[in-house]
């Protein structure tokens, strides 16, 4: 959209300037400079499929945790059931009430076990992926992105530049002899040709417009960010994820 009001400006200052070659050549050559800055920009890696996976992923982790946190309570309220039923058959010398919990019992007997295995294979699945999980990664993003630009994200080495720096940089040079070259026609050609006062000061603000965009172009690209996200997910994972397996392990054991 930027592009095309960019364009759509310089066209009538061709117009308007066209009797001064001087102009016509600084209006061509921002258009040069406006040509590189979309092609530094399409040579960023798009990330939509990524994106799109993560959210899906994300909504079923979401989804089977819900139904986990479920399935847990669930089996918690019949252990606290079975319990009450043994106390109260054995103060009541109840024969249906003994058999009742008879039955519980060996319900909640193979639920205990099937809650452990599943925990367990979780649990054993979990460390595996823990154990290199940046190899993982890298695997699973090798069609959708390039390793540079992942092992930047994944380690963030600050020793070693940006995998987008190049691309940043004309885009900033560019950008800034764009506004030089504004800034010359505004203060030269402008008391020459009022008329095209509205497309000077149009296609300057575009250009500010643009330095705001790459300000936060830089920062999103930063690997800082998403670095440490990355290490609070591993956190999560291969520590508290885990740790909590195994506590589900033993109270199904316990259970058992």
């Amino acid at each position: 959209q930027m592009q095309g009001a960019l364009e759509q400006h310089l066209a009538r200052l061709n117009e308007l300037l066209a009797s001064r070659g001087d102009y016509v050549q600084t209006l061509k050559f921002t258009q040069q400079l406006a040509g590189s800055i979309v092609l530094q920009l399409q040579g960023l890696p798009a990330w939509r499929g990524v994106s799109a996976d993560l959210t899906e992923l994300s909504g079923q982790v979401a989804y089977v945790e819900y139904y986990r946190w479920l399935a847990y309570l669930l089996f918690f309220i019949l252990v606290l059931t079975v319990c009450l039923l043994a106390c109260l058959g054995l103060a009541k010398h109840s024969r249906c009430l003994l058999l009742l919990m008879l039955c519980c019992g060996l319900l909640m007997l193979v639920l205990s076990w099937a809650s452990m295995a599943v925990d367990t294979a979780a649990a054993v699945g979990t460390s595996d992926f823990c154990v290199a999980p940046d190899k993982f990664i890298m695997n699973q993003t090798d069609d959708e992105i390039s390793a540079e630009v992942v092992h930047y994200y994944l380690y963030c080495d600050q020793s070693l530049s940006s995998p987008f720096q190049q691309a940043l940089t004309v885009f900033q040079r560019s950008l800034t002899t764009m506004q030089i070259q504004m800034q010359g026609l505004i203060q030269y050609a402008l008391p020459l040709f009022p008329t095209a006062e509205k497309d000077l000061l149009g296609v300057q603000q575009l250009l500010n417009s643009s330095e705001t965009g790459l300000h936060q172009l830089t920062a999103l690209l930063d690997c800082r960010g998403l670095h440490k996200d990355y290490l609070d997910g591993l956190i999560g994972i291969c520590y508290d994820g885990v740790e909590g397996l195994l506590y589900l392990g033993l109270f199904s054991l316990l259970a058992a």
